[in-house]
């Protein structure tokens, strides 16, 4: 499954300007932050040309592991959201030729993954 396997803390809005500074050695130049959301240490952000899933690891966060898909390579995504019992919501991405989902990320709340799912929509169907 993806990076983001256990339960998540909620999704809070990351500023541009900060998400640009965190992946400055990450962006291409003149590429921009669109949108981002970060997951305690963990961040998911929304460039013009992709989608950027930052995974902080280990007790300190010095390892990091940046994965890059860009738009044009995701063939589908779904969403799932919490019910009575199972409290978590979940959004699934599927790469071009992928049979299991490339990324499967879990939120605490729906409205997380719905204001993610509406992004994910605008960049992939445009």
């Amino acid at each position: 499954m993806g990076l983001f396997n256990g339960l998540m803390e909620n999704a809070s809005s990351l500023k541009q300007e900060k998400a640009e500074k965190q992946l400055e050695n990450v962006l291409m130049p003149g590429e921009r932050v669109d949108l981002a959301y970060k997951f305690v240490r963990d961040l998911i952000v929304f460039t013009e040309y992709r989608l950027i899933i930052v995974d902080k690891q280990g007790i300190t966060g010095k390892k990091v592991s940046y994965k890059s898909i860009p738009y044009k390579s995701i063939s589908r995504f779904s969403i799932e959201t919490s019910g009575h019992f199972d409290l978590d919501a979940e959004l699934k991405l599927w790469i071009s030729g992928g049979v299991e989902p490339a990324e499967s990320l879990q939120f605490s709340k729906d409205k997380n993954v719905n204001e993610i799912q509406k992004a994910l929509a605008l960049a992939v169907l445009k």
